[in-house]
């Protein structure tokens, strides 16, 4: 038998929480979570070095009989699609707990406690085969988020986390009748492996596709589920705003590609129009309401809308561009965006406003700062060279693959993109410095700061200058599912 890795990546912050009960001090609660996170981190490289992108089955499988009167089974295991953010969730734990170093000073053991269950719930997620176990880690996210957004947020904290609360619940309460379909419908087994094997009518795949897709889609967020996303985001601390940009909202489009478009392949294909059109509303949407916000973090939040919707775009158009550009897309929102979140948080610290009309002449002020928020923002409009470009890039030629319309419409998306983000950038960077918004008093990035910048600094021009390795990863299981997705085709149009 060997190593069970996957839980040790899993189960290593859970038991760095359970180490922090025991924990009185502040500066000790924050080590010992940095020093979980960052272990953590170190067992996820090898799990993505040994990783054998040959072949689209699950590896580092680990499957043990849990209730057996159930045939609820304790069952993990990860492919290409599941791979990369198992790293992602690890690289952005240990850089929640720099984000939060001074920015969190009240009950900083309980908040260090949440990020690592919260870190343990999100890996597990990525690993979990059996839906009992899938569903465990899914609503264990829940609580840690809620309590992360209620507790340290901004002044209407109670507010968004309430809103993400009932909506997130919302969705995972019909996936949870989606699930319990799919146990008698698919003999009696939460075995997701088996459980794709199964053929189902398209009558009982239309009903627990949308079970699925709503919850899924709250998630993402899709248009029009996307109203909890910028109040959760403005009032979230930084880390909150880290782990929901970077990794909560790739649980949605996981989902989407995991569950929705391997399990019920012919409802996939006959929504496909419906979720096309929601996901290039999606990004005009999102991008159009970015042009409009005055508070830079709400900008970004509403960024996040338009760039998933570039995800969804992908997933749904069924060649292998669409859907590794938005596999790749994934891994690059998580880490440009949980940057620009970083970048805000730490000049929200020392300037206490996001009002756009605060800013003016960081660039001068703070050099160091200004260098890596450039880089970001130029990720975020996926500049050549930089990690967005080549998700970004693959999404757009697979749209143009299937749907001239689909892709001529997202260009329009990608042009706001670069509307609000340099204009953004002018407001906040660029001019003379203003002493409306204290920019004189900012001083210039430490090294604590500077490490958790320069780490996701080297994935933007790692991704944007050498893709291969990471696409490489993710291509075997992409096609394999798109294999099954265009067998699946044929039936549907036998069904029209």
């Amino acid at each position: 038998m060997g190593i069970p890795i996957l839980s040790i990546v899993t189960f290593l912050p859970l038991l760095g929480a359970l180490i922090l009960l025991f924990v009185r001090n502040a500066v000790a609660a924050r080590w010992i979570a940095l020093a979980f996170t960052v272990v953590d981190f170190l067992v996820a490289i090898p799990i993505v070095l040994k990783f054998d992108s040959t072949t689209h089955n699950m590896q580092f499988v680990e499957h043990y009989i849990w209730i057996p009167s159930w045939n609820i089974t304790y069952f993990m295991g990860i492919d290409g699609i599941s791979v990369l953010f198992i790293f992602l969730s690890s690289l952005l734990g240990w850089v929640c707990v720099l984000a939060s170093w001074r920015s969190i000073q009240h009950k900083v053991k309980e908040f260090m406690m949440a990020l690592l269950v919260m870190q343990t719930a999100m890996i597990g997620v990525f690993c979990a085969l059996d839906f009992f176990l899938f569903y465990l880690f899914w609503e264990a996210m829940l609580i840690p988020m809620y309590l992360i957004i209620g507790v340290w947020g901004g002044k209407n904290r109670i507010y968004a986390a309430i809103k993400f609360f009932l909506y997130t619940l919302a969705g995972s309460v019909l996936m949870l009748i989606g699930i319990i379909a799919l146990y008698f419908a698919g003999g009696h087994t939460f075995d997701i492996i088996e459980l794709m094997k199964q053929n189902y009518p398209f009558a009982f795949q239309f009903w627990v596709f949308l079970s699925f897709f709503i919850a899924f889609a709250i998630k993402v967020p899709m248009f029009p589920f996307h109203t909890w996303l910028p109040d959760a985001h403005v009032e979230a601390p930084t880390a909150g705003s880290i782990i929901l940009a970077g990794v909560l909202l790739k649980m949605g489009t996981y989902g989407l590609i995991r569950f929705n478009l391997t399990l019920f392949e012919e409802a996939a294909r006959y929504f496909t129009p419906l979720i096309l059109v929601m996901s290039v509303i999606g990004i005009i949407y999102g991008g159009y309401l970015a042009l409009a916000q005055s508070d830079i973090k709400k900008l970004i939040a509403y960024s996040s809308i338009s760039h998933m919707g570039f995800v969804t775009l992908g997933l749904f158009v069924y060649n292998s561009a669409g859907v590794e550009g938005a596999i790749m897309q994934m891994l690059n929102h998580g880490i440009t965006t949980g940057a620009l979140f970083l970048c805000i948080g730490l000049i929200y610290e020392r300037t206490h406003t996001r009002e756009l009309a605060d800013y003016g002449g960081l660039a001068k002020a703070v050099p160091i700062y200004t260098t890596f928020f450039t880089i970001f923002i130029l990720s975020s409009m996926a500049i050549p060279g930089t990690n967005s470009f080549i998700g970004e890039f693959l999404i757009l030629a697979g749209a143009f693959g299937y749907s001239k319309v689909a892709g001529a419409f997202s260009i329009i998306g990608a042009m706001l993109g670069a509307v609000y983000l340099l204009s953004m950038y002018k407001k906040v960077a660029l001019g003379e410095i203003n002493h409306k918004g204290h920019i004189h008093e900012a001083h210039d990035v430490n090294v604590r700061e500077l490490a958790a910048m320069v780490a996701l600094a080297i994935f933007v021009f790692w991704i944007g200058v050498n893709a291969a390795p990471f696409v490489e990863l993710i291509h075997p299981s992409v096609s394999h599912l798109l294999e099954q997705l265009n067998s699946a085709g044929n039936m549907v149009a036998h069904v029209r």
